[in-house]
């Protein structure tokens, strides 16, 4: 960031509406809301710049010139792949491997279903093709690359019309030589410039799982780089001066540069800013045990954060597809303010995954959409009023919602609309507690030690009732829910993640021969921060070790000093097993599987001025007729305005606050607190000790 500049921008393109946080050098935030254009992204993006530089008054150009931090999340490369809109992928493979990208693990999330077909094999059998020649387990040569088989590949390719190449060799991550010579020759005489090499991708052992995520990353390339760098080039010839940044799977942000050839570490692109946002929230809300359910039109994101850190995976499923590459550990299912509820075959009502999208939406935007949703039975059951939303980016209309309840829920199912609309929101608080408990109680956590953070649209409407099945105490409900990821963008550091497999039992390793594989690591992470700008104290690196007891298939990652200690790393890991599966083996053979070096570039964090306390009593607005929970049933609910409280208001459920982006729900036995950021905080009545 430079001195002269005055704004920091960050954009998260959902399913619904692309939101944007302007945040200036006083650490003053405004909010932009424009609906998602889904046929192109970036036209989104750049009505979002357009709105918001009308409404401070400058030129767009006035505004990105004057920008020293634009950081962009989108579910572009997750949405190609739940689509099925990726590319034309062929596959070049190590005769006798033909056949590994299908043939999986043969494992199955439910062991007792063996009819549910797998997803179909990104790339078709004709378009993985052998090539002759071998790599044994140390990284030597057992046998030479054949480049004629490169070159046959590549007229088959070419005659078949592939789009991208994926090159994965066995045993690639230990020697990448035969690997990196195909995929040359395949850049020089294939049929495109999307070449994906998996030791560059997820130098990792493990065929399959290499394979797999070497073929997504072929498969989102053409079209998420495309993107990225078209937006890049608007952006740019609008008078963007500082490099675009992206959010990756890691939390961490990234140059459309260094992204290129790695497109792959944007799956959960969006959803991961996350982490930034309860870094920004966690001093706020006086505890860094906390759980984020956000919520917006489409689906439910779900991040544990314990101790002021965030659990990462390296095992991500991405519509069936396997993904070996380091990442914030993400619970999503498909249930936002805009999934349709529906009656089926059998009779019963069910809700999700299926969404209404940001075109036509819920029926109640009045935009075309007939089938009902969680926002149509909001507003049926009074929670939302009609009128405008979102800056008035959306209109919502009451007798449209009824109709739409009425017709596919409450008629089928012999019941009155309104019934039936709390019986949706029933159902879809259920599919969110067990979202939540699926990162807490089923990871060894507790979740009644946590604060449930609820953000996203439609999460404050929801957070109380999931908090209190959860047996939390408090819920957090940040004044610019519906803004949470865009955001936690402008909180994030840039991060880079290395990898390097190395198999050893932990009391027999050789304390140099780490150390010589760590500063390899490092010094390859700080030179890409140096090439970034950062420079002493911006730049640092953090190291871990993925290690196992013998006999296991999957590892565990944990944090390591600088002085390699067995003793201390056999207790981390021990500890870390007991969390996860209940158990240890002492004594046991740890083995070392990899070793990682992340690489932080450290960016300013955000620090907004206190806004100031409260003058007198908080007074409501209006009152009306709400549906507060199964026991409080309908109550007469008093409604806030946002914009009229402040630090030290309290207010007494039952009670409903319209916020810009969000609106809060509060229950009959619970107290809303105004605290010194500005931000909500319930205290749940009624929750058992």
């Amino acid at each position: 960031m430079t001195a002269e500049a005055n704004w920091r921008i960050g954009v998260d393109v959902g399913g619904t509406f692309t939101d944007m946080i302007l945040v200036d050098r006083r650490g003053d935030i405004r909010v932009v809301k424009v609906p998602t254009v889904p046929s192109d992204p970036a036209e989104g993006v750049m009505a979002a710049v357009g709105k918001a530089a009308a409404e401070i008054g400058v030129p767009v150009e006035g505004l990105l010139g004057d920008c020293a931090l634009f950081v962009h999340g989108s579910t572009i490369a997750t949405n190609t792949v739940l689509e099925g809109k990726g590319a034309r992928v062929g596959m070049l493979t190590t005769e006798g491997f033909r056949d590994s990208l299908e043939i999986r693990r043969g494992q199955r999330d439910n062991p007792w279903d063996h009819r549910t077909p797998y997803p179909p094999v990104l790339v078709p059998r004709y378009l993985r093709l052998p090539v002759r020649g071998r790599v044994d387990r140390t990284g030597a040569e057992d046998a030479p690359l054949e480049l004629a088989d490169v070159d046959a590949a590549m007229r088959v390719f070419k005659d078949e019309g592939v789009e991208a190449i994926a090159v994965c060799l066995f045993n690639s991550y230990a020697g990448d030589g035969q690997e990196v010579a195909a995929a040359r020759r395949a850049e020089a005489v294939g049929p495109t410039r999307w070449v994906s090499v998996s030791s560059a991708v997820a130098p990792i052992a493990g065929e399959y799982e290499r394979g797999s995520t070497t073929v997504l990353n072929a498969y989102v390339a053409p079209r998420t780089v495309g993107y990225l760098q078209a937006l890049n080039r608007r952006l740019e010839e609008r008078g963007l001066k500082s490099p675009l940044l992206l959010i990756q799977n890691n939390g961490g942000a990234v140059t459309v540069e260094h992204v290129a050839d790695r497109p792959a570490t944007l799956l959960l692109s969006g959803p991961a800013a996350g982490v930034g946002a309860l870094s920004y929230y966690a001093a706020a809300a006086g505890t860094s045990d906390l759980i984020s359910m956000e919520i917006g039109g489409t689906s439910c994101d779900v991040i544990l954060m314990t101790a002021g850190k965030v659990a990462f995976t390296s095992n991500l499923d991405i519509g069936g597809y396997a993904c070996v590459l380091p990442s914030v550990e993400v619970h999503t299912i498909g249930a936002g303010g805009g999934t349709i509820a529906r009656v089926d075959a059998a009779g019963m009502l069910q809700v999700g995954p299926q969404g209404a999208g940001a075109r036509p939406g819920p029926a109640c935007y009045g935009l075309g959409g007939t089938e009902p949703t969680i926002t149509d039975a909001q507003v049926v059951l009074g929670r939302l009023k009609p009128g405008t939303y979102a800056g008035g980016a959306v209109a919502i209309d009451a007798a449209l919602a009824a109709r739409s309840i009425e017709s596919k829920i409450a008629k089928p199912l012999g019941i009155s609309v309104e019934r039936a609309a709390a019986g949706i929101i029933r159902l879809m608080d259920q599919k969110l507690l067990q979202a939540v408990q699926r990162l807490s109680s089923e990871r060894g956590h507790d979740p009644r030690r946590f604060t449930l953070v609820a953000a996203g649209g439609a999460g404050p409407l929801h957070g109380g009732t999931v908090a209190r099945a959860l047996g939390c105490r408090h819920v957090y409900l940040p004044r610019l829910s519906g803004a949470f990821c865009a955001l936690g963008m402008l909180h994030s550091d840039v991060r880079h993640d290395y990898v390097r497999v190395h198999f050893i039992d932990l009391d027999r390793a050789d304390p140099r021969g780490l150390e010589t594989i760590f500063a390899a690591l490092e010094r390859e992470a700080i030179a890409t921060l140096h090439s970034e700008g950062f420079v002493d104290g911006a730049a640092r690196c953090e190291r871990a070790l993925d290690l196992r007891y013998v006999g296991q298939q999957w590892d565990i990652t944990v944090p390591v000093g600088a002085a390699f200690d067995p003793a201390t790393i056999r207790r981390d890991f021990d500890a870390e097993h007991d969390r996860l599966f209940g158990h240890i083996q002492p004594g046991g053979i740890i083995e070392i599987t990899k070793a990682r070096v992340t690489g932080v570039g450290r960016l300013p964090p955000l620090s907004p001025g206190a806004p100031p306390a409260a003058e007198g009593a908080a007074r409501p607005t209006d009152r009306r007729k709400a549906w507060i929970d199964e026991t409080s049933g309908w109550q007469d609910t008093a409604i806030y305005d946002g914009g009229g409280l402040a630090p030290g208001h309290r207010i007494e459920g039952p009670a409903i606050v319209n916020e810009q982006t969000t609106t809060l729900l509060v229950g009959r036995d619970d107290v809303l607190v105004v605290d010194k950021s500005g931000n909500y905080s319930i205290e749940l009545g009624g929750v058992a000790e």
